[in-house]
C-alpha cells in the first residue's frame, strides 16, 4: 500500500477496506475492474480475509500479486467440515510479510446450531496462534457475543489485539472489546434504514478504535444494496459513518486509514 503512505504525506484523504473476500468466485477474472472502482472512490487498499485452509493460498496469492492488498490466515466458524488448524500451522501461515492478521475466526450461533464446542475450540486455537506470532485477530461474532467476549478474556486476546469485524452487536459488547484494546469495524449495514440501534453504537466508538469495511461480496451499502459488494463501496460506509458521528468525510477517511495502518503495522 505504498500509495497510501504517499497520500497521507500530501494530505489526500483515502479510504481502506479493512475486510473483504476477493478470492471468492464473485471476483473471478475481474480484479482489475475492482481496482478501477477503488480508484473511482478513493479507496487505496484492502485486507483480503482467509476463511478456509484450502482457500488460503488464493488469498495469499492476491496479496503477493497486488501491492494494494494484504492477507490474513484463518478458518471461519461457519465451516464445520473444514480441516482444523492447529497453532503451529496458523503461525506458519502467518509467517509471510503480506499476512498481517490471524482470522477470520470467532463464533457464529446464528447459522449453525447444536453442539458448537468445536467452534469454541477453533476460536481458542486462533487466539493462541495470534499471541504466538504477535499478529492481531480478525474476529467474527454473530448471536454469540457473551461467549465471544468470555473466550477472548480467558485466552488473553488483549495480548494480540485486533478487530471485531462487521459489528452488529450491542454497545456492551463493543465496550468490552474496546477495553481489551480491540477495534470495532462497521460495514454497509450502517447504511440500512432499519439499522437505527447499530448507528447509535457507531456513534459511541472512540476514534482510536474505529474501522470500516465492506465484507465484500456481501452487504453492499446504500445506494448499491442488493448488488455484489466490492472494496470501492467502502467509501459509502465511510460517508455514512461521518454523518453518524458529525464529522467530515475527509476526517473519517483519514482516521480509519490511520487506525488500519497502526493495527496491521502497514506504514
Amino acid at each position: 500500500m505504498v500509495r497510501a503512505r504517499n497520500a497521507r504525506r500530501v494530505r489526500i484523504h483515502v479510504y481502506i477496506d479493512s475486510h473483504c473476500h476477493l478470492d471468492f468466485p464473485d471476483f473471478s477474472n475481474r480484479i482489475e475492474q475492482v481496482f478501477e472502482r477503488m480508484d473511482e472512490n478513493q479507496v487505496d487498499g484492502a485486507m483480503c480475509i482467509s476463511v478456509t485452509l484450502e482457500g488460503f493460498p488464493a488469498v495469499l496469492a492476491l496479496a503477493e500479486r497486488h501491492p494494494r492488498l494484504l492477507a490474513t490466515a484463518g478458518v471461519h466458524p461457519d465451516y464445520p467440515d473444514d480441516e482444523e488448524p492447529d497453532v503451529a500451522r496458523l503461525v506458519a501461515m502467518a509467517d509471510h510479510p503480506r499476512v498481517r492478521a490471524i482470522g477470520e475466526t470467532g463464533l457464529d450461533y446464528y447459522r449453525l446450531q447444536g453442539d458448537l464446542e468445536w467452534q469454541r475450540e477453533r476460536f481458542r486455537t486462533h487466539i493462541r496462534a495470534a499471541r504466538a506470532c504477535a499478529k492481531p485477530l480478525v474476529i467474527h461474532t454473530r448471536s454469540a457475543a457473551e461467549d465471544t467476549i468470555r473466550i477472548m478474556r480467558e485466552e488473553g486476546a488483549e495480548q494480540a489485539g485486533g478487530v471485531l469485524h462487521c459489528f452488529t452487536e450491542a454497545w456492551e459488547t463493543a465496550s468490552a472489546a474496546i477495553d481489551m484494546g480491540f477495534c470495532i469495524s462497521f460495514s454497509g449495514i450502517v447504511t440500512f434504514k432499519n439499522a437505527v440501534a447499530l448507528r447509535e453504537v457507531a456513534k459511541r466508538v472512540p476514534e482510536a478504535h474505529l474501522l470500516i469495511e465492506t465484507d465484500s461480496p456481501y452487504l453492499a451499502p446504500v445506494p448499491y444494496r442488493g448488488k455484489t459488494n466490492e472494496p470501492g463501496f467502502v467509501r459509502f460506509v465511510g460517508e455514512q459513518m461521518a454523518r453518524i458521528r458529525g464529522v467530515s468525510a475527509a476526517h473519517l477517511a483519514e482516521l480509519t486509514s490511520s487506525n488500519f495502518h497502526r493495527l496491521f503495522k502497514e506504514f
